[in-house]
């Protein structure tokens, strides 16, 4: 599967990040696909179902080979998680239902660092695997911010996608860890949130953000003091995880056509080595720090 190398993330089509209406997501995701943005990545937890929703109304009447769809399962709600086999079986068909679709592109495990990784190998992963040969998926992967959870699982299941978030940015390049697990057996590696959940951006994160208070308050300071000479932090960390060739795609969310131009203005533009060492330079007191999610046993 040809992927993109810039990919739209559905989080901000669900109100995770600010409200969207109807009309402007609609129109976001057609010009997205139009301009070459053609993996949409999305799941049932963001907004609760609000995004695979909206995604679904957005693509009526869109034919099918213009785009590629990817969605998960398993994490629905902040803390409602279920991982067996009957109600991934369910959760395929729920999704199909709310995006019109017959089949989706990817199907990943969402978020599998919440529930013991033995499970997953032994039922979520069989359960996968099967709505693949059924045909309502034609590619199966999982998801989950800390690198364990895909160093304990990759050696052990044949996976086609693996995403990982904010572990390729300015200040975190740690994903290349994962890349002699994935690029041997010719998994695809997908980066999520190159601007760190908004850690990059210059409006700052969400009140939500799990990374420490101290990490928040350092990146604050680096990306105001480049902000101020008219540097795009976000921007930079965009062209950063593109020029990376182990990543297959960047998924990277927008809430409007400007911020859609910007990221292809990312795309587009050639990334200047110097100033990108002149930032992590920046960020040296902070490289490669993250924060735990999930069991601590998966972290």
């Amino acid at each position: 599967m040809k992927l993109p190398k810039l990919s739209l993330g559905g989080a901000q089509l669900g109100g995770q990040y600010g409200s969207l209406s109807l009309a402007d997501a609609t129109r976001l995701v057609r010009t997205a696909i139009d301009r070459g943005v053609n993996l949409i990545d999305t799941s049932p937890y963001y907004g609760v179902t609000q995004s695979e929703t909206v995604i679904g109304q957005a693509l009526a009447g869109v034919p099918r080979d213009r785009f590629l769809l990817a969605t998960k399962c398993g994490r629905y709600d902040l803390a409602d998680f279920d991982f067996s086999p009957a109600r991934i079986t369910r959760s395929i068909d729920e999704s199909l239902a709310r995006l019109g679709l017959d089949y989706v592109d990817i199907f990943q495990l969402h978020d599998i660092e919440f529930t013991a990784l033995p499970r997953i190998l032994e039922e979520s992963l069989p359960a996968l695997e099967k709505i693949k040969q059924s045909g309502k998926a034609r590619a199966i992967g999982v998801t989950g911010l800390p690198l364990k959870i895909f160093e304990t699982v990759l050696p052990r299941y044949p996976l086609d996608t693996i995403i990982s978030y904010a572990h390729y940015t300015l200040f975190d390049t740690t994903l290349t860890r994962i890349l002699p697990l994935t690029q041997p057996r010719g998994i695809q590696v997908l980066n999520a949130s190159p601007v760190a959940l908004g850690m990059l951006s210059p409006h700052g994160p969400q009140p939500w953000h799990p990374a420490p208070a101290s990490l928040k308050e350092f990146v604050a300071r680096v990306v105001a003091k480049w902000q101020a000479q008219g540097v795009s932090l976000a921007k930079l960390s965009l062209q950063h995880s593109l020029a990376q060739p182990a990543i297959a795609s960047t998924i990277t969310g927008v809430a409007s056509l400007a911020e859609l131009d910007n990221a292809l203005a990312a795309l587009a533009d050639p990334l200047d080595p110097e100033l990108l060492a002149a930032v992590r330079a920046d960020f040296a007191p902070v490289l490669d720090t993250t924060w735990p999610q999930g069991l601590a046993e998966n972290n």
